[in-house]
């Protein structure tokens, strides 16, 4: 370690957010980076210590802890402290072949695990420190396309170019595999494109990675919906094999009266909307559902209600109430969630932040969920009866019950934002695959009972983290090389 006392002397230290009042007026990213020399004294506080949770990826608890990429955390904590740069970004690429991906969305995993977030309270800022590894790495060329030196003969498709469908075809593809991959919408990126708003990642991050794929032999088809305009059939027969990586994108509904109503959405078509305008046109082509002057709700308390909060927001809305069926979590870890697990406590992100900033108040109306939805005389949705739940134990599991207290919201807009309920089936039937009682594809160690189709990511362990969809598609990736040379090396 650099500074084997660097934890006791030196203070937690992450880039400075822009107030919400400036951010909310802009789409654009609204971190600023630290200075250098303030880096460096932050990979100073990691004690290398003997058991390093933070990458270990273990279960614990039911839950895992530290990264699933198993990244080499102290040894480019010491790397960054020394000022090698060069050599942080060989350790980080190591393990994490798109970085500038989990340094912006990740929930830092690693944090949590961190032994010296268990003795301090502070962890060290790993998140910010792979994001100046690998921003130092674009800046300096020490990223840069590499391609294969020989090609193997033999050709994979991979359906679906989200994180997963990324991760899987840029090691085939460094295998020396030919790659192609195949997406649905008009860019790549899946859920990094549409489904997490400009202000977590700017698109130019992703575009930049893409370029580089590119340039080292991968190919994009756009506009290709396998199992719908694409033939599964004819695409796999072209192929010596298929990954599919379509994500767990069929969202939960709400099935209460008045569901039908104008006006209400669902939270992840909202986003994929307003990120489209905003690449498309500026906005400037009226295409984007707008909260311009509404009063909106959104169903749902995880990151994708929190997105639609700070969407909302920065279209404008008048008002916006985000409701959480669950108790409001402890402010502190409670004595049955220790460290190294996850911290299941509360949590103010950027749009709950941007919210109390504009309306005076927290968004989040916990131990609620909706009964009933009320239409105007043209129809459109104007409200929402609203009952409030609490904790019971039925059958020795906790559940949420009314409490039989209701009362009414007026809305304008409704975003649902209640979490998925496995993959879009279609693509799935079309190649033949199971699926499993979670609505996700069925497989063992990533092949489905289909010879020579794959799948990873959401669309077989269903709604995670972009971390874990690396990691599947890492994993997944291997066993592809296997079935097609009989061994890998990867």
């Amino acid at each position: 370690m650099g500074n084997p006392t660097g934890f006791m002397e030196i203070k937690r230290q992450t880039s400075a957010e822009l107030p919400p009042e400036e951010r909310i007026t802009h789409f654009k990213e609204f971190h600023l980076p630290l200075l250098e020399e303030e880096q460096q004294a932050q990979g100073a506080r990691c004690m290398d210590c003997g058991v390093p949770f933070c990458q270990s990826g273990m279960l614990l608890g039911g839950m895992y802890s530290g990264c699933p990429l198993n990244n080499l955390i102290p040894e480019w904590n010491d790397l960054i402290c020394q000022g090698r740069w060069d050599l942080a970004v060989h350790r980080l690429l190591a393990t994490n072949r798109f970085p500038e991906f989990t340094s912006r969305v990740c929930p830092a995993l690693c944090e949590a695990a961190c032994t010296c977030g268990m003795a301090t309270g502070d962890p060290v800022a790993v998140k910010e420190n792979e994001r100046a590894i690998v921003e130092y790495g674009y800046e300096s060329g020490a990223i840069h396309a590499v391609p294969p030196p020989t090609r193997t003969g033999k050709t994979v498709a991979v359906v679906g170019a989200g994180p997963a469908g990324l991760s899987v075809a840029d090691l085939l593809n460094k295998r020396g595999h030919k790659v192609t991959v195949y997406e649905r919408a008009d860019r790549p990126g899946g859920l990094l494109m549409y489904g997490i708003p400009n202000m977590k990642l700017e698109k130019w991050v992703i575009d930049r990675r893409i370029r580089i794929l590119e340039a080292e032999g991968i190919q994009f088809v756009l506009n290709a919906d396998v199992g719908g305009t694409v033939n599964a059939g004819e695409l796999k027969n072209r192929h010596d094999a298929v990954v599919l990586c379509c994500g767990a994108r069929q969202p939960r509904d709400i099935d209460v009266p008045g569901r039908e109503a104008p006006g209400i959405h669902f939270a992840v078509d909202y986003l994929t909307g307003v990120t489209r305008s905003l690449l498309d046109s500026d906005f400037s082509d009226g295409k984007a559902v707008s909260a311009a002057g509404k009063r909106v709700l959104v169903i749902g308390g995880g990151d994708t209600g929190n997105d639609c909060v700070g969407t909302a927001i920065r279209q404008g809305c008048e008002s916006v109430v985000q409701l959480e069926m669950m108790p409001c979590p402890p402010v502190q870890r409670e004595p049955g969630n220790a460290w190294p697990e996850w911290p299941r406590v509360l949590k103010t992100d950027y749009g709950q932040q941007e919210a109390i900033a504009k309306f005076g108040s927290d968004p989040r109306l916990y131990q609620t969920t909706v009964k009933e939805f009320y239409r105007s005389e043209a129809g459109q949705v104007c409200g929402a009866l609203i009952a409030k739940l609490e904790p019971q134990i039925e059958d020795g599991r906790r559940r949420m019950v009314p409490t039989g207290e209701e009362f009414v919201l007026e809305c304008d807009l409704v975003l649902i934002a209640a979490g998925f309920v496995g993959c879009e089936p279609y693509t799935a039937q079309a190649f033949g695959v199971d699926l499993t009682g979670r609505g996700t594809v069925a497989a063992d160690h990533y092949a489905t009972n289909v010879p020579g189709v794959f799948t990873c990511g959401d669309m077989r362990r269903g709604q995670s983290l972009v971390v874990w969809a690396l990691r599947e598609g890492r994993d997944t990736a291997a066993v592809v090389d296997t079935y097609l040379m009989g061994y890998t090396n990867l």
